[in-house]
Parts: structure tokens; sequence; C-alpha cells
């Protein structure tokens, strides 16, 4: 058996991989906003704040929101919020590894730092873990308006074309973040911007045949 955790910012093609991976092994996955929104579901309202920043803050449109919050305040608190997932997202993985079914788990908030607590108590055996970036801003602003996700986030919440440029900047320093906490515990990173299709490839064969 094993679990596939896949990580990065939003827009890296994390649940592109996600779904083609679960065709070609036939095996079940999962978004992590998902679990993030159980979660929430069941804490104090009065605890969102400090324990969902992100979601708390990030209300109305794309344009308010960036104009309001700087690059360094938004991946702060994606960083932030992302820590509330980590026992699901370890329930989840542990749940599936003793029942010795296949998962695949994928989300912003699947992060080095969870992907390495997990593999350290359940192995590199059955334990798969890779982390998507997008840095080339051009090509991230190319890509947005390219979407056909259905009710794209980005493409629905903005207006105002400075906003995509901020958005796109966000990523790449997201991107940063990740890439240097990746390193911290030793684990596969697989930039995106340059051939889509062939990284893609490149990220499944390392999870299928590591």
């Amino acid at each position: 058996m094993a679990v596939y955790l896949i990580g990065g910012p939003p827009k890296c093609g994390k649940t592109t991989l996600a779904k083609t991976l679960s065709k070609k092994l036939q095996t079940p996955w999962i978004s992590s906003d998902t679990l993030q929104n159980i979660a929430r579901a069941y804490t104090p309202e009065e605890q969102h704040p400090a324990l969902f920043p992100h979601s708390h803050l990030r209300r109305g449109s794309n344009d308010e929101f960036y104009s309001q919050y700087t690059t360094e305040e938004i991946v702060q608190r994606y960083a932030e919020q992302s820590k509330t997932t980590y026992d699901a997202i370890y329930a989840v993985a542990e749940t599936y590894f003793t029942d010795d079914d296949n998962l695949i788990v994928e989300g912003y908030q699947v992060t080095p730092e969870i992907a390495s607590r997990i593999l350290k108590k359940f192995g590199n055996e059955h334990i798969k873990s890779v982390f998507l970036l997008k840095k080339n801003e051009e090509q991230l602003l190319k890509d947005f308006h390219k979407s056909t996700t259905p009710n794209d986030w980005i493409l629905r919440k903005t207006k105002d074309g400075t906003t995509f440029i901020k958005i796109a900047h966000m990523i790449a320093v997201y991107s940063d973040h990740i890439e240097q906490e990746a390193k911290k515990y030793a684990l596969p990173l697989f930039e995106m911007d340059s051939d889509f299709n062939a990284s893609l490839e490149k990220a499944i064969q390392y999870l299928v045949n590591e």
C-alpha cells in the first residue's frame, strides 16, 4: 500500500497530478481543502481568525484582498492556516495505512513539515511525496487566462489586471518558501513552469517508481 502526498502553492498543478495519478493507479484521491473544511466546521467560530487566518480574511474580491495585504502577509497566512489541517492529514494517512489501502492527498496544506512527520512514522516504502512549484510570473499570468477549472477562484474573483500580477507574484514567492522547506526536509521538488505536461509525467514516474 502507499499514501501519496502532493503539495505546493495554489495553481501549480496539484489537482491535475492527483487526478492523473488516480486514474493511472486506480487509487482514490482527496483534496486537503476538504479536510480543512471539515476541521473548520467543527472549530468554534471565535477561533477561526487565529486558526484559519487566510479564509477568515479572504472575503469578497481578489482585487480588494490583494490591495489590503502584502504578498508576504498572504503567504504567511497560507502557511499558518495549513498547520490547522495537519492532524487531519496525518489521521487520514494513518487510517489508510492501517487498513492497507492506497490514497492520494493533495493541497497546499500538504507541506514538507507534515509530509516529513508522516514519512518518519510510516517509512519511505509506504509514503510517497512530491512538491510542485511555479516561479515564472509571466507564464503564470498566461496560464491564469487559459484555465479550464470550473469556478476558478482567480478568474471568478478578479477584475483588475494588476491583481493578476499580484497573484502571480504571490505564487512565485510561495514557491520559494516551499522550495526552502522541501530542501530542509530533503523532499522532492518539481518545477512546473516550462513544459507542464513533461514535468507532470516526471512527477508521476517518480511517485510510481520511487
